[in-house]
């Protein structure tokens, strides 16, 4: 892959910690009330209009959009795509009379990383990875072009490099804050879990702000802690007042609220999200899912559609060919799989891994021994907790369920990592568990995918249900021993 990681690189020391460990968070009584101020003007979206004031009472006038673009990609946070467009046209016009501009070089290519990023077209990643190396060319210690670089290989979900990117740009300079988001999120994508918290704690003693926040909120979701995910991200979304910034941080918040199952809410967020911003085409996928969940399939279908339309990410492609086959179109579904084949090979070309898409369908819809050999590479390059979950149940469903089990496990035990409450993944332990006839943490998974979020899935809900009727009631076997002694390791 043209995107190899540059060598001799130097790492990060530890920094210190808390006695528990643990990130300094703020106070949950006051993270309620920011969730409450921050859904109320989700509601009344429509009459308020957050936008500065001058101190003469008249709105303050908004940068132009190749600014505002540029603000955002040098933070590493989400931007418009009129901005970015305007943005990426002012800096070829530049770059064609001073191409010794480091800096523009390294710009250009983040615009273009971003760009890539927000419309799932993968012609954008060779354009920025030229972009970026022209600035290091000029510059080679140049900390802009690399986290570019980091920025880029995160976005190719090639999570190696994206740390060793990142980390040269820290050698560089150790107190880059802009960095710590990309080393954390290529951290997490490697499974290395204790890493990202460090370069957590990190980042917020060098900054705080809404890009620190919702940074945040994405591991705290990950080790689990919901309530802590939800408030970040409510700081988050009330601290910025960039619309498409905003509505990036609301998706987030939507997701979340997905995850526990809590649809009304997750539906507002979803599209408030996409009133502030059209372009927010993550927000319309949720609203898909959020609606399929709620019966409301018709709209479902459209929200998925006009996702796939504007940023025809694989994933996509799968809910939408799985809710497909829930309302019983078997061949529209296997349209929509054939069309996410084609997307990951485009991807590919363009440096991007999709192999975890590619092995999900597989297990589920296609070749199973095909799902277990896309897996294993994935998970001997990047062994992250979605890859252990998918490499489990690919194993499961072409018949070798031991094994398949100590990845379910891995996937699901905190101290490996697997603290994130996905209902998928803890269906999949459940579904394995039953086929080893291992009945009680069988019915205990099920039951907890369930309760987790009761409407996961189109396709595996009514399984779960299914498979839980057949177990039947707990029998005394079932009920753990709460006098026995714990037992030694």
């Amino acid at each position: 892959m043209e995107n190899s990681a540059p060598k001799n690189v130097g790492s990060e020391n530890d920094a210190s910690k808390d006695p528990q460990g643990t990130p300094d968070r703020r106070p949950r009584s006051r993270r309620r009330v920011l969730i409450a101020a921050v859904a109320g003007c989700a509601v009344l979206g429509g009459l308020l209009t957050l936008l500065p004031w001058g101190p003469s009472g008249t709105r303050a006038a908004r940068p132009a959009p190749g600014a505002q673009a540029l603000a955002a990609v040098t933070k590493g946070v989400t931007a418009a795509l009129p901005d970015l467009a305007v943005l990426i046209h002012e800096r070829e016009a530049h770059l064609r009379t001073h191409p010794k501009d480091a800096r523009a070089w390294a710009v250009l290519g983040a615009a273009y990383v971003e760009q890539g990023r927000r419309t799932a077209e993968p012609a954008n990643y060779p354009k920025a990875e030229k972009a970026l190396r022209a600035s290091l060319r000029v510059r080679e210690r140049n900390a802009e072009a690399l986290d570019g670089m980091a920025a880029l290989a995160n976005a190719r979900r090639d999570f190696h490099a994206a740390r060793t990117w990142s980390e040269a740009a820290l050698k560089v300079d150790r107190k880059r804050w802009t960095t710590y988001p990309l080393l954390i999120e290529a951290q997490t994508g490697m499974g290395d879990y204790k890493a990202a918290k460090r370069s957590l704690d990190r980042l917020l003693k060098l900054r705080s702000g809404p890009a620190v926040q919702a940074r945040a909120a994405a591991l705290y979701r990950d080790r689990g802690w919901r309530e802590d995910a939800a408030a970040a991200l409510s700081d988050a979304a009330a601290a910025t007042e960039v619309p498409a910034e905003r509505a990036a941080y609301l998706e987030r918040a939507g997701q979340l609220a997905w995850e526990r199952g809590d649809l009304e809410v997750a539906l507002r967020h979803f599209q408030e999200a996409v009133r502030l911003d059209p372009d927010q085409r993550a927000a319309l996928a949720g609203q898909g899912r959020t609606l399929a969940a709620l019966g409301r399939s018709t709209e479902a279908l459209n929200a998925y559609r006009a996702a796939l339309a504007k940023q025809p990410l694989p994933e996509y492609a799968l809910e939408l060919g799985e809710l497909y086959e829930s309302l019983g179109l078997g061949q529209a579904a296997r349209v929509q799989y054939d069309l996410l084949r084609e997307r990951a090979a485009r991807a590919a070309a363009g440096g991007v891994d999709e192999e975890l898409v590619l092995g999900l369908l597989e297990a589920d819809h296609g070749d199973t021994e095909m799902a277990v050999r896309r897996l294993r590479v994935e998970w001997r390059r990047q062994p992250g907790i979605a890859v252990a979950d998918a490499l489990g149940w690919a194993l499961h469903r072409s018949g070798e369920d031991e094994e398949a089990l100590k990845f379910a496990r891995r996937a699901t035990d905190r101290q490996k990592g697997g603290g994130v409450r996905s209902a998928l993944y803890v269906y999949h332990r459940g579904m394995i568990e039953r086929s080893l006839e291992m009945a009680g943490p069988a019915r205990r998974h099920l039951e907890e995918a369930l309760r987790i979020n009761p409407h996961f899935s189109p396709t595996r809900v009514p399984l779960a249900e299914a498979a839980l009727e057949e177990l039947g009631e707990p029998s005394v076997e079932d009920v753990p021993d709460m006098d026995a002694e714990p037992r030694r390791k």
